[in-house]
């Protein structure tokens, strides 16, 4: 355990927040439970105001300011939750506060933190540029500069949610829980051992982003890539994070993209929530080594909800298709009256709902003659689509289907 972070520091940081964050929820949930074969209790940090477990270190962090430096404001660089936290209680401090973020940040994650009182400079082209330029404006404007996980003061405030978690849930095996910059493992980490030396602790990492299982187990591994984990998505660790987990965490493990996709579905179909995907990392490292949880009592951290709705959208989509409820066949056609229609009967048969059909004449490799038909279509199931497609083929139609990645 890190000298610069114990136990104390997190139970005074609860102390001293709670009556300004929410005390959400850690609910069992039985279907989850039953499809992992571990005990699933799943800790709602998606219901924050700012719907994620950042604000608790963005508030004690402030709190714990000398009044001068108040007075003068705050600065981060952060193109997502940690900005609206640090935005939303600054403004309901009297505390101005600026948040430098790069020009690519989507235009809703501008109003997000202008909505709770946020100042928004935009600067760069990457998250790295937009760091550079708030550090700059920090020593240019007397702000003091919150850091969005590399800062005792802000992992003291993000371990509070453990201390929730063990009053409402004390027998709880382990812990499973994302890292990006790795603020909240540490604070959360630091407080389970102290409260309970045995329990176990467990990273989660996207594949694509690997640097605290990269720095930890001294490997050099790529970070680059569009994840759906954006919120855990950091090209390099914090240097007094990694100080902490280096003694305190079992294991970190990454999780991949189709992994994210599923465990976000899951979360929406069966709980009836809605999480972004670094709040899904949890649940994907369990539902993907089922045999490192089985039995166990596992708490996981859904850590926020801030997901754009089209992208919801797409992942949902794509859920269905890897499932088999909806599929995209690619079907060979000789183009002639009645076709496509005889096609048609086939569906209807096998009682499948066609969503939308593609025809495609000019650019194929086909004779003149022929052509090949997209047909998105939904079934029950994957055993009914495979049972039109078996339909189809016997008929003599060559048939497709377009795998997603």
């Amino acid at each position: 355990m890190s000298e610069r972070l114990t136990l104390s520091d997190v139970q005074s940081a609860h102390a001293r927040i709670r009556d300004a964050v929410v005390a959400t929820p850690t609910l069992y949930s039985k279907t989850l439970s039953q499809i992992t074969g571990a005990n699933i209790y799943l800790k709602f940090e998606n219901l924050q105001f700012t719907a994620a477990y950042k604000e608790r270190g963005a508030l004690n962090a402030l709190l714990l300011m000398p009044e001068e430096a108040r007075a003068r404001g705050v600065i981060a660089a952060s193109a997502g939750n940690h900005a609206q936290g640090l935005s939303y209680h600054g403004t309901r401090l009297g505390i101005p506060v600026t948040i430098v973020m790069p020009k690519t940040t989507p235009t809703v994650k501008v109003m997000q933190t202008e909505a709770v009182g946020g100042k928004v400079v935009l600067e760069g082209e990457k998250f790295d540029d937009a760091y550079k330029h708030a550090r700059l404006l920090e020593k240019e404007l007397g702000l003091t500069f919150v850091h969005p996980f590399d800062d005792p003061d802000v992992a003291a405030g993000q371990g509070t949610v453990v201390l929730e978690m063990l009053e409402d849930i004390p027998q709880l095996d382990m812990l499973v829980v994302p890292i990006g910059g790795g603020g909240l493992l540490s604070g959360m980490g630091t407080a389970a051992r102290g409260l309970k030396p045995d329990i176990g602790l467990v990273g989660v990492q996207a594949e694509l982003y690997p640097s605290m299982y990269a720095l930890l187990n001294d490997k050099q591994m790529p970070c680059e890539g569009d994840t759906l984990a954006e919120g855990i998505a950091v090209k390099v660790p914090g240097e007094f994070t990694s100080e902490v987990l280096r003694g305190l965490v079992d294991e970190i493990l990454l999780v991949s993209e189709p992994q994210l996709e599923s465990a976000l579905s899951l979360l929406l179909q069966i709980e009836k929530t809605v999480v972004e995907g670094a709040g899904a990392a949890g649940l994907a490292a369990v539902m993907a080594h089922p045999e490192k949880f089985k039995g166990k009592n596992i708490g996981i951290v859904l850590s926020g909800g801030n997901i754009d709705t089209r992208l919801l959208a797409n992942v949902l989509l794509r859920d269905l298709a890897r499932s088999g409820r909806l599929a995209r066949l690619q079907i060979t056609l000789q183009d002639r009256p009645g076709a496509l229609y005889k096609v048609m009967k086939i569906f209807n048969e096998h009682n499948v709902n066609i969503i939308e059909i593609y025809h495609q004449r000019i650019f194929t490799t086909l004779p003149a003659k022929g052509l090949i038909t997209d047909i998105e279509c939904e079934a029950r199931d994957a055993e009914q689509l495979q049972g039109l497609v078996d339909a189809l083929r016997k008929d003599g139609y060559k048939v497709e289907r377009v795998e997603l990645n």
